[in-house]
């Protein structure tokens, strides 16, 4: 009898310790994958990693230096700072007889130079633009992202800078992470864009987690759920509830959805569900080919045609 106590109790020791080494481990990756780095080398696509790298990075977690601008309009600009949860800066560039202003919003990991290529295209069409470093990113202050979630209130404060200034249409654009913000903006502050184009949106939190496990080729249970959990509390937010599937219901504006058919990190089915819940006028374009990426440097003139026809 006493064998067997002191066996069930190791077992229970053995489980109890694996138990908390999972979940530090989880806390740390959801640290990391929160917070930008202030050096080192960013973590190469999943798809590029040797074995070797990937396991470093299972173990390790991935690393993202904070990003930076690379680049700057060619066009004459104003450096805008707006107050929202930190201190945002913006890049305000006006074109004659401006039709409206298009908010351009990056995705996770990335800043505003990302969006150059698309701010000249709206420019172009005749549209003033901002863009707009989330916290965390390029000028703005901080250094942590929460995929969308407190990014919502980076929308809101800078619609209500736009809005302040100028009385004419104002458009909102998303990529990725920055399409989650817009939809989750108008789900928490009832703004009324004149439209919005999104970008490959993820349908839910937790499906995005587990597509970056998928990548990895690493069971997504139970750690996607543990990443997520821990990175809530580190955070201070219920990630299990940012579930952009749910903020288009609130959408009455109408709205230019953007997928790529090859997408491996937002599934069909998340897109399908986004574009279903969306309450205004709608169109879905899907680039057969296309990756979880930009869609403007692959497909730019069947962009520009889309993106043209529904501003018009």
């Amino acid at each position: 009898m006493k064998t067997k106590r002191t066996l069930r109790s190791k077992v229970l020791l053995i489980l109890l310790t694996g138990f908390i080494l999972l979940n530090a481990l989880a806390a740390a990756h959801a640290y990391k994958f929160t917070h930008f780095s202030h050096s080192g080398v960013k973590t190469k696509d999943a798809r590029k990693l040797s074995f070797a790298e990937k396991l470093q990075t299972v173990v390790f977690g991935i690393n993202h230096p904070r990003p930076v601008n690379t680049a700057t309009p060619e066009q004459p600009y104003e450096t805008a700072y707006i107050q929202s949860n930190v201190k945002l800066q913006c890049w305000y560039i006006h074109t004659d007889s401006s039709r409206g202003t298009v908010l351009l919003f990056h995705g996770y990991s990335s800043d505003k130079s990302g969006l150059l290529n698309r701010s000249d295209a709206f420019l172009h069409m005749g549209y003033d633009v901002l863009l707009v470093d989330f916290m965390g990113s390029g000028g703005s202050e901080g250094n942590e992202t929460t995929i969308g979630y407190k990014e919502a209130q980076n929308v809101k404060d800078c619609y209500d800078y736009v809005a302040a200034r100028d009385r004419r249409p104002i458009y909102l654009f998303g990529n990725s992470m920055g399409s989650a913000a817009v939809l989750k903006s108008i789900y928490d502050y009832h703004l009324e864009p004149a439209g919005i184009i999104i970008e490959c949106p993820f349908g839910s939190m937790y499906k995005t987690t587990c597509a970056r496990f998928r990548e990895m080729h690493v069971p997504s249970f139970p750690m996607a759920g543990l990443l997520m959990f821990w990175g809530g509390v580190e955070c201070g937010f219920w990630p299990f509830s940012h579930n952009p599937q749910d903020y288009a219901s609130s959408v009455n504006c109408p709205t230019l959805l953007m997928a790529g058919g090859q997408d491996d990190k937002v599934s069909k089915e998340e897109t399908d569900l986004i574009y279903a819940h969306l309450k205004g006028s709608k169109r879905l374009v899907t680039f057969p080919m296309a990756r979880h990426e930009d869609y403007f440097k692959q497909y730019q003139a069947d962009w520009i045609k889309d993106v043209s026809g529904f501003l018009n």
